[in-house]
């Protein structure tokens, strides 16, 4: 009898660490992709905030889309999720876009697909 208890004990504590790993690794990975989220959303906002001072510092909106664009790839490295995968997806041809438009000498390009796609994966990232 004592021995059907350690091997019920033993059976419950490894399906206990199995499950719990398990559980931890979807964790780290939703807390990956809030993080990232979260630095997408600081980025966005510096490409504002460039876009409306362009002329003082055209440099700025390139760096705010670069910025974008490392965080797109770390995402994208991350996911297996269909929606979140739209969303970076959207993110990015929505950046290129912009990127286009500043090389076409746009002080103002249209930054909606931008936010837009930057606020989706915000909400997909909410855990």
């Amino acid at each position: 009898m004592a021995s059907r208890r350690r091997t019920a004990v033993t059976i419950a504590a490894v399906l206990l660490t199995f499950t719990g790993a398990a559980g931890c690794g979807a964790l780290d990975k939703a807390l990956d992709c809030v993080q990232t989220a979260d630095a997408i959303a600081t980025s966005v906002d510096k490409l504002q905030q460039a876009i409306s001072t362009a002329a003082d510092d055209p440099t700025q909106a390139e760096e705010a889309l670069n910025d974008i664009d490392t965080e797109l790839e770390k995402l994208q490295d991350k996911t297996d999720n269909t929606d979140l995968s739209k969303a970076v997806d959207d993110l990015g041809t929505g950046v290129g876009t912009v990127r286009d438009s500043i090389e076409s000498g746009d002080a103002t390009p249209d930054l909606t697909p931008v936010t837009d796609a930057a606020t989706e994966i915000g909400k997909v990232c909410t855990p």
